[in-house]
């Protein structure tokens, strides 16, 4: 039985396909401890939803069929996002990357650096050599945002005192902008004009910040949502669930609760007065809410464009990114 991403992918189903063996190819290198990790990154690769989001844009762009140059777009992305999460992973010490171990914990520190290095180099070089600066401004302006947005989070996080505005500009930096960053390379790949481009990325954008909601809600757990976890509130990260749920609360309440955040040392009791309080004070329905409100904004974005089996598509993708249970 198809998968819902399959059935979502079908109109562009050769196109993933001949994007992968490029993306293999590309990875290829006469360093063989490199080429080894490259392997490595290439077999775990995610559920390519951002090389998704690159070639359905160009196809309702105009670019069908779609041009080599949004091939080397969605090469460019999963180059420089990738290079970006090695990265992550040895800033956080995290031994694990989607259920696999991450780089670092297989060849160390070093090794792990220098190899998303590599795949920041590989990118910009991809782009250079066939001209493509158009392209790489898009993506090179991402990855400044994301860069940014990690360190407004991290500056924040030291006193928990997070507004809604202030969360919105960090989800929108750090998440929303590499969607975002895809729809606007997918449509300018295509040739569109910038009005277009713009259009494109707008509706990236809200996808994005839908998307993140969607992440933040894992984290308290409903059995529309997914198991309870409290990940963020161990590390305490502020996401709007509980910046809502704070804001309801009188004083004194707001006081205790911020205490259990930065004091939770991990234990389950904390963790979970925090979740039991951000259920009870309506945090969560404020936050679906606030995510269905994206959702209904990139739809009418994305309507704005001629219907086609690849809009539809894209419509079921938006759906998928805020219903999936993981």
């Amino acid at each position: 039985m198809k998968s819902t991403l399959d059935v979502i992918q079908a109109p562009i189903a050769a196109e993933m396909e001949e994007f992968e063996r490029k993306f293999r190819a590309s990875m290829q290198t006469k360093v063989l401890l490199l080429d080894k990790i490259m392997g490595y990154i290439v077999k775990r690769k995610g559920k390519q939803i951002r090389p998704m989001f690159v070639f359905f844009t160009a196809k309702i762009s105009g670019g069908d069929p779609l041009p080599e140059a949004t091939f080397r777009g969605a090469a460019l992305i999963e180059l420089l996002h990738t290079a970006t999460l090695v990265h992550d992973d040895v800033v956080d010490e995290s031994n694990y990357r989607r259920g696999f171990f991450s780089i670092n914990a297989l060849w160390k520190n070093k090794i792990a650096v220098l190899v998303g290095d590599y795949l920041l180099s590989k990118g910009l070089l991809l782009s250079l050599e066939h001209d493509d600066y158009d392209l790489l401004k898009i993506v090179s302006n991402a990855v400044r945002e994301l860069s940014e947005g990690e360190l407004l989070q991290i500056e924040k996080a030291r006193r928990l005192d997070i507004t809604e505005d202030v969360y919105f500009d960090i989800i929108r930096q750090k998440t929303a902008s590499l969607i975002a960053s895809c729809c606007a390379v997918g449509a300018a790949s295509a040739g569109a004009d910038p009005e277009t481009i713009e259009r494109a990325r707008l509706f990236g954008e809200k996808v994005g910040m839908a998307f993140q909601i969607k992440d933040d809600l894992f984290d308290f757990g409903t059995d529309e949502i997914g198991k309870p976890v409290g990940i963020d509130i161990k590390e305490k990260k502020m996401t709007l669930p509980l910046i809502y749920a704070l804001q309801q609360a009188d004083w004194l309440t707001k006081r205790r609760i911020i205490y259990k955040v930065k004091n939770n040392d991990g234990r389950k009791d904390r963790v979970q007065a925090v979740i039991d309080f951000v259920k009870q004070s309506g945090g969560l329905d404020y936050a679906i809410q606030t995510m269905k409100n994206y959702r209904d904004e990139a739809l009418a974005l994305l309507r704005t464009f001629p219907e086609s089996p690849s809009r539809h598509s894209l419509e079921q993708l938006i759906n998928y990114t805020i219903e999936r249970e993981k």
